[in-house]
């Protein structure tokens, strides 16, 4: 599965959820939606191959990088709940749009990955796993499966 960024903006934001989910799903993770009401700032848990596990927030903007930035009260919600409730080692806020000027130190300083229009066009149409674009990942909880 892969992904132009042009073909993940048309996406309605609950489509965009189980997109995400399956891109997880294409790099060898489980991975399920929990989007909706009442799911904790966590639309997409998955557990890659190393055994962590990731709590991913999903912003759909469906003005792209012209709509909203994403802020820092979405990464607030996402601290609360993706360590505690979710049991992430990981937790993502992920946009096919943009994050305010504030958000980015905020996340850095929080733990809290953020994946940006670029980031995420990267990811849905290249080779290459989410993990191995990200910088300061927690280490293995088993070693990785052979090919």
């Amino acid at each position: 599965m892969r992904l132009r960024i042009a073909e993940i903006d048309a996406l309605d934001h609950r489509v965009f959820e189980f997109a995400i989910r399956d891109l997880m799903r294409r790099d060898g993770c489980t991975a399920e939606r929990l989007g909706g009401a009442g799911d904790n700032a966590c639309d997409v848990r998955a557990v890659d191959p190393a055994g962590r596990v990731w709590a991913i927030q999903c912003k759909h903007r469906r003005d792209g990088e012209r709509g909203s930035a994403v802020g820092v009260g979405v990464l607030q919600q996402v601290n609360g709940t993706a360590r505690q409730i979710h049991g992430a080692d990981i937790a993502v806020v992920l946009t096919n749009g943009r994050f305010s000027s504030k958000a980015t130190p905020w996340g850095r300083q929080h733990r809290i990955h953020l994946v940006d229009r670029h980031l995420l066009s990267q990811w849905a149409a290249g080779p290459h796993p989410l993990w191995a674009l990200l910088d300061r990942l927690p280490p293995a909880h088993r070693p990785p499966k052979l090919p």
